[in-house]
């Protein structure tokens, strides 16, 4: 069968990576064609447009780039109209998603949504979209299933395919070898995850990097997303003596003995790590300022949504600020009460999400609702 697979982002790629694996597995005759990254290119079939080249966030940023996602739009609807796939699988990214599941819908094209967009969270009118143009939602978090059920759209709970990453990365390096690959010293490791976009990362790492002096005992390693050139990431080491990794994110978790992490699925890949973290965001005033006018939820993180309580600390836009990351930080570095505790919510968190096979029964799901159509 013929597979379209959209995501928008980095976690988009690698969730869609495993999950083109699986249908391999489940269908020895399917045939790809995908907008998404470098890790669904290893998968082989036909990468149409890089990730990013679509990654814009906030709301002034969005309307600031509007002419590209419009002309984007065009694009794609032409693009899977030439191709007439058997299904358009759609990964989070609700901003271009859902206008690329009406357009398939209104052209006879089955529609599947991996990894649901976050309408729990901020804007549950948009259901009422999904219940009439998505065929099938294929959920990943616990109270995603409820949620759903409550407006009568046919869901599938698969559980978090993080759980298969890190199940699949197992063989982590030893810390001598990773130390020395890297050109790292043997003090205690503090790691930033600043995220996966240009405009993000930049904003996170001057605060990230700005409380580096106050820890002389630890050093500082730069989490480098696998779409942003090296060179990027050059000026904040060079400028601050931190150092930079990239592609080798789950081994410099596995070596840190506490981390800062920019909201979003980075938080959950920390904790599955066993990582104490501290979740920190600040982006553009006026698009936060509108998000809290319509977010309806009482935390930013994975990590904290899934366990229901603040278990790890989110420091937000003024709260985001030198004083109050030196004190939260050096409490998951040093106080081994408050690590404990993180650490013994973590495990609760892992019980909650279920084991790893996620791609495989969304795979598997998939495969057997295509052949019964």
């Amino acid at each position: 069968m013929r597979y379209y697979l959209i995501a928008g982002e980095a976690s988009g790629d690698l969730h869609a990576a495993n999950l083109m694996k699986e249908i391999r597995v489940a269908d020895h005759e399917a045939r790809f064609r995908y907008w998404g990254g470098d890790l669904m290119q290893q998968q082989g079939g036909d990468l149409v447009k890089h990730y990013r080249d679509l990654a814009f966030m906030g709301f002034t940023e969005v309307l600031y780039h509007l002419p590209v996602i419009l002309r984007n739009f065009r694009f794609c609807e032409a693009d899977i109209l030439a191709h007439r796939p058997d299904v358009l699988i759609l990964i989070d990214y609700p901003g271009f998603n859902l206008r690329m599941a009406k357009f398939a819908f209104q052209h006879g094209i089955r529609v599947f949504y991996y990894i649901s967009p976050q309408l729990w969270a901020w804007n549950s009118s948009r259901v009422k979209k999904v219940k009439a143009w998505v065929h099938r939602m294929f959920v990943i978090l616990p109270f995603e299933k409820d949620f759903y059920a409550g407006y009568h759209l046919p869901v599938d709970y698969v559980g978090h395919p993080l759980l298969d990453v890190i199940h699949d990365t197992m063989q982590l390096s030893r810390r001598e070898d990773f130390l020395a690959k890297n050109s790292l010293d043997d003090r205690p490791i503090v790691a930033l995850l600043p995220g996966s976009r240009k405009m993000e990362i930049g904003n996170m790492l001057n605060v990230m990097l700005s409380v580096k002096q106050e820890f002389a005992g630890y050093q500082f390693v730069i989490a480098g997303a696998p779409s942003i050139p090296p060179v990027f990431y050059e000026q904040f080491a060079r400028d601050s003596g931190a150092r930079f990794v990239t592609g080798q994110t789950y081994d410099l978790l596995h070596h840190a003995r506490a981390a800062l992490v920019t909201s979003g699925t980075a938080t959950l890949e920390t904790a599955m790590m066993g990582v104490p973290q501290v979740v920190c965001y600040k982006g553009n005033p006026v698009s936060y300022m509108v998000a809290r006018l319509v977010v309806k939820i009482k935390y930013i993180s994975l990590v904290n949504l899934i366990a229901g309580r603040p278990l790890v600390t989110e420091l937000i836009q003024q709260t985001l600020n030198p004083v109050n990351l030196v004190q939260e930080l050096r409490l998951i570095l040093e106080d081994e009460g408050r690590r404990r505790e993180i650490e013994e919510g973590y495990l609760q968190l892992k019980q909650q999400l279920g084991g790893a096979g996620a791609s495989r029964r969304t795979a598997a799901l998939m495969v057997q609702y295509l052949m019964e159509k």
